[in-house]
């Protein structure tokens, strides 16, 4: 039955290089975003993920905001793309993951190498002009994935590019919970696992549900890139029931 799974994901990446290869050069962003949001549901059907999405927002949702959100799994990617297609900032280690890593890059994953301050300012300086251009800018600052139960520190760097492009960050949590709504085990991708090894944990593990909730918009004006990554963190904890 594993065997059978992983034909089926591996089958399914493979349609989404067709895809990006074939299709997107000669498709407009909205048929993009389309095709991207049914594949990631495809992704996470095979993967036995159910996703729900929760607004928490109080109707304060910004047409146009830098996402952020707390950081568990590869899959918190194609969760957030379910319902928002985005141009994610990420580690430059998935660009060299197996089929996954190409597919992120053609479909517009901002790759970051850690611990080069000038490639964090270059960086910086794209997403205030991708912001401002209308496209959906989305990362993680925690930098890193950590286990549920566990929120780290945020990197405030990147938030400067939500106070120069002058719109709001709105944060998001991913949680994946099991029938009980206790968090799922199989969702860790923690330490030193590699994707094949997550894929396997995920495949043979019992069906689990993503919750993508959406917390109200966090104002940039007058703010200082600390303060928004502090003001974000916390407001993730508190919707995880955590405590500091």
């Amino acid at each position: 039955m594993i065997v059978w799974h992983f034909f089926r994901v591996f089958l399914h990446l493979l349609t989404g290089m067709l895809i990006c290869a074939v299709i997107f050069p000669f498709s407009a962003a909205p048929t993009r975003e389309r095709l991207i949001r049914r594949w990631s549901n495809q992704l996470l059907t095979i993967c036995t993920v159910d996703v729900a999405f929760i607004d928490h927002s109080n109707g304060e949702i910004a047409e146009r905001a830098l996402i952020v959100s707390n950081h568990v799994s590869w899959l918190d990617i194609f969760v957030i793309n379910t319902l928002h297609p985005c141009h994610f900032v990420a580690k430059s280690d998935i660009r060299s993951w197996p089929l996954i890593g190409w597919l992120c890059e053609k479909a517009g994953t901002i790759f970051l190498a850690r611990g080069k301050q000038r490639e964090v300012r270059r960086i910086y300086e794209g997403l205030v002009h991708e912001i401002q251009e209308g496209k959906r800018i989305a990362f993680f600052p925690e930098g890193t994935t950590a286990a549920q139960g566990t929120v780290l520190a945020f990197h405030a760097n990147l938030f400067e590019a939500a106070i120069e492009a002058r719109v709001p960050v709105q944060p998001y949590v991913v949680r994946y919970v099991d029938q009980q709504g206790r968090f799922h085990p199989a969702a860790d991708f923690i330490g030193d696992m590699t994707f094949v090894e997550s894929m396997r944990t995920i495949l043979k593990a019992s069906r689990m549900t993503a919750e993508l909730i959406r917390l109200p918009a966090i104002q940039t004006e007058g703010a200082h890139r600390r303060q928004l990554a502090q003001e974000a963190r916390a407001v993730v904890l508190s919707a995880l029931g955590l405590v500091e």
